[in-house]
């Protein structure tokens, strides 16, 4: 059985590579149409980019008539010194809500975190954010801690982590 199953439905086809300055303007649009409030802005998202002690992901897929176009994203911050990755931000389009693309996010995002040499990864989440609870919970997060009037509205923000074990082959 796998250990997370909600990956055995169907996930959209995208694909991840770590993004560009080029797609600047596709994750600032992104960035307003995924949060309603709580969002990076335009000079936080190229410093991102351009930062070596982050990692800007996204997904591209198929828009319907052929082309590509970002679909999702997910931003990380290390420290140096640290095996510790901080998961700040995943965003996916509205119009992909509810296929996978989260979960694929996460997937990409806990790769990239261990191909830094980390060996945790840390991430905080609005208490009324249901669907981003399920998702981290659903892949092996445990919830350590509240930070209330975390966010501009004075919702408090849920700390989870999650240790990451280093990829194995298949049958090991």
């Amino acid at each position: 059985m796998s250990p997370h199953p909600s990956r055995s439905r169907t996930a959209p086809a995208v694909r991840i590579r770590t993004a560009s300055i080029d797609d600047l303007d596709a994750l600032v649009a992104l960035e307003h149409a995924a949060f309603a409030g709580d969002r990076a802005e335009r000079r936080a998202i190229r410093h991102a980019i351009r930062s070596p002690t982050m990692s800007v992901l996204v997904a591209l897929g198929d828009d319907g008539a052929g082309e590509e176009v970002l679909v999702g994203a997910a931003t990380l911050e290390r420290r140096r010194n640290s095996r510790n990755a901080r998961l700040s931000s995943i965003a996916v389009s509205p119009a992909r809500a509810g296929s996978g693309l989260g979960g694929i996010m996460l997937d990409a995002a806990e790769a990239d975190a261990r191909a830094h040499g980390c060996s945790h990864l840390r991430l905080e989440v609005r208490a009324d954010n249901g669907a981003g609870i399920r998702l981290y919970e659903r892949h092996g997060y445990t919830r350590f801690g509240v930070i209330p009037d975390y966010y501009e509205d004075g919702m408090e923000a849920w700390r989870y982590v999650r240790a990451l074990s280093p990829r194995i082959g298949f049958g090991q």
